[in-house]
């Protein structure tokens, strides 16, 4: 992973906040000869200093063997990203770039049982639904199609054991070339670029008292 000093987050409040607020983890997985990698939405719980990221897959992906054969897996996070051109910059004769914000976990997998992977669902069913004016809840649907379903699915629960985060926010800029930057993405109709704009502006807010 690329990660300067002047972008290495290590705040570790910062980095389980991101986590949480861009949960749609890639998770990769290796067979000793190709790479895998599977997009999935993803719980986290902090236990005695230790991150737990909880999800499942589907048992008749290409994925789900290898990563039962290999229970050590990488996964990433992202957020939101944006080109920088160098012309907004106060120097000229320098390189345009990108800002993103991008955390990776590494860890160890344990399968859940059906009984564990049918309470993962009922928690990330009542996580995402609890907000709808008429949540539709696992407790609320048919027996028969929840078992179906849920036999469909492995559930696991990875034990972080390292974690890296890069937040490339133009740290490395002058004041004046930082808040140009902000200026210029504020005034795009690019979403990404917006919010990046947003995360910057958390860092230096004296700059747009």
């Amino acid at each position: 992973m690329y990660k300067p000093e002047h972008f290495t987050e290590t705040d570790r409040e910062a980095i389980n906040d991101f986590i949480e607020a861009n949960p749609f983890m890639t998770i990769m997985g290796h067979d000793g000869e190709k790479c895998y990698a599977t997009q999935i939405p993803v719980m986290t719980e902090q236990r005695e200093d230790v991150l737990y990221i909880k999800g499942h897959v589907s048992r008749y992906s290409d994925h789900y063997p290898v990563l039962a054969k290999n229970s050590e897996v990488l996964g990433l996070f992202t957020g939101p990203h944006c080109y920088v051109s160098a012309s907004w910059y106060t120097k000229r004769g320098q390189a345009s770039t990108w800002n993103y914000m991008s955390v990776q976990v590494r860890g160890s997998m344990r399968w859940f049982n059906e009984n564990e992977t049918m309470e993962l669902v009922r928690e990330l069913t009542h996580q995402y639904e609890n907000g709808q004016e008429n949540p539709e809840l696992l407790e609320d649907m048919p027996g028969d199609y929840v078992s179906e379903h849920v036999k469909a699915i492995a559930g696991f629960e990875i034990t972080v054991t390292s974690l890296d985060a890069t937040f490339k926010l133009s740290q490395n800029r002058d004041d004046e070339s930082y808040r140009n930057i902000v200026t210029q993405l504020m005034a795009t109709d690019d979403i990404q670029g917006i919010m990046v704009a947003g995360e910057m502006m958390k860092l230096r807010p004296t700059l747009f008292e």
